[in-house]
């Protein structure tokens, strides 16, 4: 019986991985839109179109930035061509506490379910501010937390309201 389990955790853990994008025409894409490029879920910056040339389709130009990352990187697409579009989640958790590592302890305000698998951003202009927050704890600190495609980062933060 645990042969089978153990399969059927493996199954699921294929099947996430295949749910983590799905196609979109490349001429549908716009700015502000998410797309994988090199394997990596994007966020468009830029885009532009060329004309039909004799040799086949209008091609479309993309400049976009890592979502986790922020690399820049670039590609060009037949605007008939399917690209691969990440599914990104935006989910906001109530910060609990920060260990030594820099591991985060969060809650989920619906589900009141703990994460401890996240650490401080490797950015300090983001690391800091929420250190700073945190240390302070007027009211408490949400922070904002993007997963695509199996990956998982801290994006931002925000004081909770007051209580009036």
């Amino acid at each position: 019986m645990s042969d089978h389990d153990e399969d059927h955790q493996f199954e699921g853990a294929a099947d996430s991985g295949a749910a983590a994008t799905f196609p979109k025409q490349c001429s549908a894409l716009r700015k502000g839109e998410h797309v994988m490029i090199k394997g990596r879920p994007c966020k468009i910056v830029e885009m532009s179109t060329s004309k039909t040339g004799k040799h086949g389709h209008a091609k479309v130009h993309m400049v976009a930035l890592d979502i986790f990352t922020g690399k820049k990187y670039e590609d060009i697409c037949p605007s008939t061509h399917n690209m691969d579009v990440p599914i990104v989640k935006k989910r906001e958790f109530m910060l609990m506490d920060i260990n030594a590592d820099g591991f985060l302890s969060l809650m989920d305000p619906e589900s009141c379910d703990t994460k401890d698998d996240l650490k401080l951003p490797e950015d300090a202009t983001l690391a800091t501010p929420i250190k700073e927050a945190f240390e302070k704890d007027e009211t408490g600190i949400m922070v904002t937390v993007f997963a695509a495609c199996g990956e998982e980062a801290v994006m931002g933060f925000k004081n909770m309201p007051k209580d009036q």
